[in-house]
């Protein structure tokens, strides 16, 4: 029997991608139906947007259309379709659902539990991506590479920041505090290592390696970590604990002329406290990857001030992300096949 699974991929997780991923990894014995969806051509929505799907954070895809293509298929594989618990009513063929994701945040998983759906995803599936360009925004602030940038695309030319009092650091002077030491920051340090920065990591649930040990890496307390650190770059999942995690006390706590860095997550940080900060120059300079609403309004203030590298959530992004996370969803599925366990249920 051709086991039937239907494939909702995107502009940026390619259907094609996946299809050839699973092919490769489950043979041709399949029925495999594909859809792209405009997305991120068009933004996605939040959980808040239609009715019935209050417990899906973010999505894309209209949700009759997403249940009529999925059908009779009894695998799904997807980066950002919805599926509800009223979709879940529909779809009584459906077994394993593969999110080619960091976390199924477009999955109502109490639903899928109900419902005898087994839920998979893929832990870390842009980490490289996103710590590489994290080195990259951190260089970009303390070497004025935007400064420069800047400056020259409106024709001046800044030979001032040559000057002693005006010129960037290097990283090997410097002092890096990791916030955060899951997937993501513990790629930051390891090519951090190569600059020989200090490097200081706070996360109350991990424990340093003895490589890391050796390689003179502190874990300390958030408050010693900001007191201490020249930079400041966030890399923890947003929980009720993480929420609003950089704020007015937090701040006040770093120190000044402190560069801040947030590849990570909107939510972490209070956008309000932190405009106030960069305006007074108690924090140097910041670069944002990330923001509390996406997109950013075009009068929000923080795209007026000169300090601040701004980008659109952009740092997962990358070719190898794709066909990593089709890899890790096609292997998923050819285990499931095969009736063995999945190796990231969620």
């Amino acid at each position: 029997m051709r086991r039937k699974i239907a494939v909702i991929g995107d502009r940026f997780m390619l259907p094609e991608v996946f299809r050839e991923k699973i092919e490769k990894a489950c043979g041709d014995n399949l029925d495999i139906r594909t859809l792209e969806a405009a997305w991120p051509d068009e933004p996605m929505e939040f959980g808040n947007a239609a009715l019935g799907l209050d417990k899906v954070k973010e999505y894309f895809g209209d949700p009759d259309e997403v249940v009529d293509f999925i059908g009779d298929a009894e695998i799904f594989v997807t980066q950002l379709a919805p599926l509800s618990e009223t979709m879940m009513q529909r779809l009584p063929t459906l077994k394993l659902v593969a999110v080619s994701r960091g976390g199924p945040i477009n999955i109502d998983m109490a639903a899928a539990r109900a419902h005898g759906i087994t839920v998979v995803n893929v832990p870390g599936r842009n980490a490289s991506a996103v710590a590489e360009f994290t080195i990259g925004a951190i260089l970009a602030e303390t070497r004025l590479i935007r400064v420069g940038h800047e400056a020259l695309r409106k024709g001046e030319w800044r030979g001032d920041l040559y000057r002693a009092d005006r010129t960037g650091r290097e990283l090997n002077e410097m002092t890096v505090g990791v916030i955060g030491y899951g997937n993501i920051g513990t790629k930051v340090v390891r090519l951090l290592r190569a600059f020989g920065c200090r490097i200081l990591v706070t996360d109350p649930y991990v424990q340093l390696s003895a490589e890391d040990r050796n390689d003179g890496v502190e874990l300390v307390a958030l408050d010693d970590l900001l007191s201490r650190s020249d930079v400041v770059t966030l890399h923890p999942r947003v929980t009720e604990e993480t929420r609003g995690l950089i704020n007015k006390d937090t701040i006040a706590r770093m120190k000044p002329g402190v560069i801040f860095v947030n590849t990570a997550r909107g939510p972490l940080v209070d956008y309000d406290a932190l405009y106030d900060a960069l305006v007074s120059g108690h924090i140097g300079s910041a670069m944002l990857e990330t923001f509390a609403v996406e997109p950013v309004p075009a009068d929000w203030p923080l795209l007026q001030l000169p300090n601040v590298t701004l980008t659109p959530h952009i740092a997962g992004a990358s070719v190898r992300t794709v066909t990593y996370a089709a890899e890790q969803a096609a292997e998923e599925v050819r285990r499931f096949i095969a009736g063995l366990p999945p190796v990231n249920p969620c």
